[in-house]
């Protein structure tokens, strides 16, 4: 059984769902929307897919799903819309802006009875799921120590960063939810220390372009994330989980944009990954997949808007460390 699948949002990141929805055998056909019709007709025409000339002709054409892509103000809203026509969701994290509107949307969700499966993508990454295992078969042992990195190579469009959500909730916001995805355990505090090396469109829009976030798991373990917009060598995400047994590091390949200083040690032929399409496109493949069987009744929903919530507490808490420059408990911002 095939599904028709509705789209909004065809920019980069929707544009590159509407190709993998359309290549899924699970979907019939691809609807798409965009506040920019034109737009929308243009990746509707290259894609083969149909289009649509307003989202509320997009809800009503019959979709069994809707993947929104669009920009996070508008997010609460779509989501809202869909639900209320029984319509599955598959919703590119935020949820919304705050946690307030967070658990708005949430609660309506819920209410309707509707499945919203919010897009962290790590989750269905081969490396990640490969460190999960080893985490939970004890291989490692107890882990003491977790790094996580998200390095862009280059920032997004000033006019991107007021209606981001800002560094951690934007791209934070990933580390966190697969740290606590890889090791089963919750965040109990951070420390966050941010700095703008760049562009001053970060600083004006109140935030940072590089940060370094320690947080403290609930059993001991600690964990640092690095967050940057400007690595220059190339997009650098990875995930190092050492054990008192052993240890798995995610992201560690060659196309990792990192240089030893080694005499013999040669450096890799493969170019660096130029961005997080390029690195996780397999991974996109298989959520979007994994959401068609969930729109159609088939699969549970493997990430639901209450794991989301847990990520988006801690960069809440990041953020007002940030901001207060002192420790915060992630009982604060619950």
């Amino acid at each position: 059984m095939t599904i028709r699948v509705g789209l909004a949002g065809t920019g980069r990141i929707g544009s590159a769902h509407a190709e993998i929805l359309k290549a899924l055998p699970t979907v019939s056909e691809v609807v798409v929307a965009d506040a920019d019709a034109e737009r929308a007709r243009a990746t509707a025409t290259k894609l083969g897919a149909e289009f649509a000339p307003d989202i509320e002709t997009l809800l009503a054409s019959d979709i069994a799903g809707l993947v929104v892509a669009t920009a996070t103000d508008s997010h609460p809203e779509l989501v809202v819309a869909a639900a209320d026509r029984g319509i599955p969701v598959f919703c590119e994290k935020p949820v919304a802006a705050d946690i307030a509107g967070t658990l708005a949307v949430i609660r309506h969700v819920e209410n309707a009875g509707v499945p919203l499966q919010v897009g962290f993508q790590r989750r269905f990454d081969a490396g990640y799921t490969a460190a999960r295992a080893a985490v939970a078969s004890g291989e490692l042992g107890w882990l003491h120590t977790l790094r996580a990195t998200t390095l862009d190579p280059a920032p997004p469009p000033a006019h991107y960063i007021p209606r981001s959500g800002g560094l951690f909730r934007d791209c934070g916001v990933h580390d966190f939810d697969i740290i606590r995805w890889v090791t089963g355990r919750e965040v109990s505090e951070v420390f966050v220390l941010g700095a703008n090396r760049g562009e001053r469109f970060f600083a004006d829009a109140g935030d940072v372009d590089t940060a370094a976030a320690l947080l403290r798991l609930d059993d001991g373990a600690l964990a640092t994330v690095s967050l940057s917009r400007y690595n220059g060598a190339g997009y650098d995400v990875r995930l190092e989980a050492l054990g008192s047994r052993g240890n798995a590091v995610v992201g560690l390949g060659d196309r990792a944009p990192l240089r030893s200083m080694e005499p013999d040690h040669p450096a890799s032929p493969f170019p660096a990954h130029p961005g997080f399409l390029e690195r996780f496109g397999r991974a996109y493949a298989a959520e979007l997949s994994v959401f068609t069987e969930v729109a159609a009744g088939r699969a549970e929903n493997p990430c639901g808007p209450r794991e989301a919530l847990e990520a988006f507490y801690i960069a809440e808490a990041c953020e007002l460390s940030r901001r207060e420059h002192r420790p915060v408990t992630l009982a604060e911002v619950r």
